[in-house]
């Protein structure tokens, strides 16, 4: 989609695929099964087992295996996630600008959208959410908080208290929190990834996580839902033909990435760390009007480009004038307006030529 999406003059920076090659044992696991003819159905939480092995050694969270089902992606298991704690009509809370897809799917599953937008310096707006929460649930209704953590697209690292401080709201007011983790593997030196189900007050949550966008996988589609210890039982309102969608290829790769894959990963976040401070410095040289907080995590930068007076859709002028595909800052919401979204997960030459293009696009 990257590659094909635009025409062969356009240089696309936009939607979150790495300009990366395989892992090695992740090659070795798919074409071993394939070699062998291990193409059915998937059976047992080799998926799971293989991200509890991972989420104690990479963030010291341990991760019962028999409290997380594999669905086919991360979307489709917050989906499905809140269509089984909440009714038609109910309050999904999200934090735009946010993930493009959290708006249409909540849609959807007729869900209400109630947006809490993202506070100072993308922090989490508390006081915000705590009216929010309190609004949703005081005639006694059922509500869910949708939570991107890490953020995208800011690449903002919740900390621990600030999580802490929405399961104690949470709590309070009974919304059910559903957390998508999908970028948890892909934080900076420095930020640690706070697991939200590691949490005191977080035993009625879910986290959604998947190897997918850490090791370049999206074309294997597989991911986990996680429920804390007194969401188990909500497990099994997800539809079985859904628990068992996965593809097996995905959940051979994914899992082979997860135990196999890390030394590759800590080669990629070194190559994505100097990608970060080198777009900055990019920037500052040649469009230093931008504003640009290095993300704590992703390979995302949010890009706040109202000094550049080019409407609220920056990208679109980035793709016309300069031939360069950014994502558009309006369709993540309010607080999108004025900002675009651009990939750094490439080469520093390309990189390089990117910026480029949307400074000569002035």
């Amino acid at each position: 989609m990257k590659w094909r999406r635009f025409g062969p003059d356009v240089l696309p920076m936009w939607v979150a695929e790495m300009d990366v090659h395989l892992a090695e044992p992740v090659v070795r696991a798919v074409v071993d099964a394939i070699a062998l003819g291990d193409t059915g159905y998937p059976e047992g939480r080799p998926y799971p087992e293989a991200l509890a092995r991972f989420a104690a050694d990479r963030w010291g969270w341990t991760l019962n295996p028999e409290q997380g089902v594999t669905v086919p992606d991360v979307t489709a298991g917050i989906g499905e996630v809140l269509k089984a704690v909440t009714r038609r009509g109910d309050a999904v809370v999200v934090n735009p600008p946010v993930y493009t897809p959290f708006f249409q799917l909540i849609e959807n599953i007729e869900r209400r959208v109630v947006p809490v937008p993202l506070g100072s310096g993308h922090r989490l707006d508390l006081p915000a959410l705590d009216a929010a929460f309190r609004a949703a649930t005081g005639t006694g209704g059922t509500a869910a908080y949708l939570l991107c953590s890490p953020h995208n697209p800011t690449g903002t690292a919740h900390t621990r208290d600030e999580l802490a401080a929405v399961a104690e709201l949470a709590g309070r007011h009974r919304v059910r929190v559903v957390v998508d983790e999908v970028h948890a593997p892909l934080m900076y030196p420095g930020q640690p990834h706070v697991p939200y189900l590691s949490l005191p007050g977080s035993d009625e949550a879910f986290a959604v996580l998947s190897a997918s966008k850490a090791w370049n996988l999206v074309a294997f589609k597989a991911a986990v839902v996680v429920a804390g210890p007194r969401a188990v039982a909500d497990l099994g309102r997800i539809p079985e033909q859904v628990r068992e969608a996965a593809s097996h290829l995905g959940v051979i790769a994914h899992s082979a990435a997860l135990d196999h894959g890390r030394d590759w990963l800590d080669n990629l976040l070194a190559d994505l760390d100097g990608n970060r401070r080198l777009l900055g410095e990019l920037l500052a040289e040649h469009l230093p009007a931008i504003a640009h907080h290095p993300p704590q995590a992703t390979y995302l930068a949010w890009l706040d480009c109202h000094a550049l007076d080019l409407a609220d859709d920056p990208a679109r002028i980035f793709l016309d004038r300069g031939r360069v595909a950014l994502s558009s800052g309006p369709e993540y919401g309010p607080g999108g307006e004025g900002h675009a979204r651009l990939n750094f997960a490439t080469s520093p030459q390309l990189l390089a030529e990117g910026v480029r293009r949307m400074a000569a696009s002035l």
